[in-house]
């Protein structure tokens, strides 16, 4: 089996972290479709353990919360009963982010239910050592799942946007937003800090940063695994490897979790080697069987 170089990997990982379809990526570096696919599962799946692994410990005080939707195959109204079942329709990733840091504390791709809210609520609660205001959307789940995972131990507020009706585009733009309201659900929010204003800023950011995210195209996913594997490299790439405008650094170096900015061919290293398959001679081969 032929193993790509790491120079060779990391070309073709900028090049999806950067908004190329997978397409497009084998078009500009000449590489087969399976190639850039295998290389994208094994990357995922590496970014995914370390980020379990080493994003622990965190001294976060405030974290912002939200959901972003896209889809896998088809949209939800358009999927057929076999083509739910086999993965299509609407998928929402849940981030939750760090104010301060601006590092993705946690992500989750799913759906939009109380049970992925508990879980992505769970997992938030595993990675902070000190307590936090929590502010997330007007989303009911959200109520629920941070009470039953965090207790009377957290701060949290929803930040509910109000929106006015004089938009003339109403099917991908809502309206105007004329004001918000904001409800204090736990603890002892404050008030200066109750904000979505950072992790939806990062939600435009992946539908930029990722090809599959961005509407009205034909380069959706196609598969639940591939998505969620492309959201695992993006989130290593934008906590690790891409500087932060504002902070000058990564958001893992403002965490503290590394003292440099990673490299594309840093981030390839997370990746196991496989071996190559060993060519048995035909002869040495007949010659076993035959003892045997």
């Amino acid at each position: 089996m032929n193993q790509l170089s790491t120079t060779r990997r990391a070309q073709i990982i900028a090049a999806l972290v950067e908004g190329n379809s997978i397409n497009s990526t084998c078009r500009m570096l000449g590489v087969g479709k399976h190639t850039v696919l295998r290389l994208l599962e094994d990357a995922g799946r590496a970014c995914v353990e370390y980020h379990d692994t080493h994003v622990r410990g965190l001294r976060s005080k405030r974290i912002q919360c939200d959901e972003i939707w896209s889809f896998v195959g088809a949209k939800m109204k358009n999927a057929t009963e076999e083509q739910v079942m086999a993965g299509w329709g609407d998928v929402w990733t849940w981030t939750g982010l760090d104010a301060d840091s601006k590092l993705i504390v946690s992500y989750l791709v799913g759906q939009r239910g109380l049970a992925w809210a508990k879980a992505f609520m769970e997992d938030i609660a595993s990675r902070v050592a000190s307590r936090i205001q929590i502010t997330t959307d007007g989303l009911r789940m959200y109520g629920e799942a941070v009470e039953g995972v965090f207790g009377c131990d957290v701060d949290y507020a929803m930040l509910v946007k109000l929106y006015g009706n004089d938009s003339f585009d109403t099917k991908y733009s809502p309206g105007e937003c004329i004001g918000t309201q904001t409800a204090v659900l736990m603890g002892n929010p404050n008030p200066r800090h109750v904000s979505t204003s950072y992790v939806e800023r990062q939600n435009l950011t992946m539908r930029m940063s990722m090809r599959r995210f961005t509407r009205l195209t034909n380069a959706f996913s196609k598969n639940l695994e591939n998505h969620a594997h492309q959201v695992a490299l993006y989130f290593m790439h934008y906590n690790y490897c891409r500087i932060h405008k504002s902070l000058r650094v990564t958001p893992a170096m403002e965490a503290g979790l590394t003292n440099h900015v990673w490299t594309i061919e840093e981030l390839c290293g997370l990746i196991p080697e496989k071996k190559p398959l060993q060519r048995i001679d035909a002869a040495i081969l007949a010659k076993a069987l035959k003892t045997a």
